[in-house]
């Protein structure tokens, strides 16, 4: 036995949702015991980490100029290596209470169409950042199972998973993906339509924080029952000062509208290419919305209306990826079944 295959005897084993906007660590006898959002803020003098998580969102719009706050996930998959490895690092370290020389077993959930160099970049990270063992496996299948879904049965399941940066659609049935597709459109092109929006229409400039608590607290699929309004503080572009806004949320619906047709067309399509007999029994059982975009508002409404076919909200939609993913951390069988790697 190797000294590190010998370390992972006495490191808890880890769940991973290796998310755009938020990495979720999961472990089998506390649950999930970090929820916090996928940035990094390094100083550019030093290289130094200066925060992970929490406090380096904290920093985004607001760092010096030697700081800048990084991403390292786009669309779902590593875009900055070196920096996806420290942020991997100090997550499995606080998972473990901070304890060194930990080399747990890790199980991380990655879009459905994932490349295999993606793949590859993903294992490496998790390797150098101390993992013994890397399991990859598909975060749709992952949501239904943290959704409650029946997966291992012969039955067709729906489930349309909207993260940060991609939604993922498949069609599940005996513990298997039958059609799957991810689409680069999710909650971060939400904020990105709506700050595009507000330069066009009112040369007002306002930051992705700003942009994502618009969205919150106004975006919606189709047109609420009592209106809503906001103001927002920015930069006016024409004058070059500080300014405040106000905006409703018809204006907001408008900014997203293209963003929202795009996955209707997507979910069209899955259903379009999906088997007859699982047709029918996803006309029964319905689509099962995951994902933080499953909280806009109106949006199962909208892909009922838009496709005609049943559509509930999971109970815990944030969460559902690493919850199923932390299902099957004990379940060998099913991970074999499921991997991908």
């Amino acid at each position: 036995m190797t000294f590190r295959s010998l370390l992972s005897l006495f490191s808890h084993d880890l769940a991973i949702d290796l998310g755009t906007a938020n990495t979720l660590v999961f472990i089998a006898e506390s649950g999930v015991v970090i929820d916090e959002p996928s940035i990094v803020a390094l100083n550019t003098v030093s290289g130094d980490v200066e925060a992970i998580g929490f406090e380096a969102k904290r920093m985004v719009g607001r760092t010096p100029g030697n700081i800048v706050a990084i991403r390292p996930m786009k669309d779902g998959v590593i875009a900055d290596f070196k920096v996806a490895e420290k942020m991997l690092t100090f997550f499995i370290n606080k998972a473990h209470n901070r304890r060194m020389l930990v080399h747990p077993r890790i199980i991380i959930g990655v879009p459905s169409q994932i490349t295999m160099v993606e793949r590859r970049a993903v294992v490496d990270s998790a390797l150098r950042a101390s993992a013994s063992e890397v399991h990859l496996v598909e975060q749709p299948m992952m949501a239904a199972i943290g959704a409650g879904l029946p997966v291992t049965e012969p039955a067709g399941n729906m489930v349309v998973d909207i993260g940060g940066g991609t939604t993922d659609i498949a069609v599940i049935s005996l513990s298997g993906i039958v059609y799957s597709r991810s689409v680069n459109v999710a909650g971060h092109s939400l904020d990105e339509a709506i700050i595009q929006f507000l330069k066009r229409k009112y040369n007002f400039m306002i930051g992705e924080r700003t942009a994502e608590r618009i969205k919150i607290e106004l975006a919606s699929a189709s047109k609420l029952d009592q209106p809503k309004t906001m103001e927002v503080k920015g930069r006016c572009l024409s004058q070059g000062v500080p300014s405040a806004l106000t905006i409703s949320d018809a204006e907001v619906r408008e900014a997203i509208a293209d963003c929202v047709r795009r996955i209707l067309l997507t979910i069209r399509d899955a259903l379009e290419n999906t088997p007859p007999e699982l047709s029918g029994d996803i006309c029964d059982r319905g689509i099962v919305l995951t994902g933080g975009g499953a909280y806009l508002r109106n949006l199962d409404q909208r892909i009922r209306d838009d496709v005609g076919v049943p559509v509930s909200i999971a109970e815990n939609p944030l969460q559902c990826v690493v919850l199923g993913t932390g299902t099957i951390l004990d379940d060998i069988e099913l991970l074999r079944r499921v991997s991908i790697q």
